[in-house]
């Protein structure tokens, strides 16, 4: 079990990696000067292979909890391991807003601020605090 949980907690930090760091790109897109094509086409091109590897980082990631969860009832039926759920399926939302955003950028069709994305910036981290906390305090 210890080996599972390892590995869940390297993916888990990989994957939250990758999701500080996207927005931060969509930052810099919204702040290219008109005319910069090749800046935008550059920063575009991070953005989609930072998703893609996101992504696929976000699957064992997901995959391991599932295991420590069902597989050795890690959490099952305690308050805190609902509230931890409840916070998977909120970064699991961000994660698919990312893709989103990024498709809408890549279209032209954003009309968001460079401040809106630095906003948008923040919310992982309180994602990533909210867990961190139910697990190691498990408050109820």
């Amino acid at each position: 079990m210890l080996w599972v949980k390892a590995f869940h907690i390297v993916f888990i930090a990989s994957w939250f990696a990758g999701l500080f760091y996207l927005p931060r790109i969509f930052v810099n897109l919204a702040m290219v000067t008109p005319g910069s094509l090749a800046e935008r086409e550059r920063l575009l091109l991070m953005a989609r292979k930072l998703l893609r590897f996101t992504t696929m980082i976000a699957v064992p990631a997901l995959g391991l909890g599932l295991w420590l969860w069902l597989g050795y009832g890690i959490g099952r039926g305690q308050g805190w391991m609902h509230a931890k759920l409840f916070i998977v399926l909120l970064v699991i939302g961000y994660h698919h807003a990312c893709a989103v955003l990024l498709r809408k950028i890549a279209n032209g069709q954003s009309t968001r601020s460079h401040v809106w994305f630095r906003w948008f910036n923040e919310v992982p981290v309180f994602l990533l605090l909210g867990a961190v906390l139910l697990v190691v305090l498990k408050p109820f």
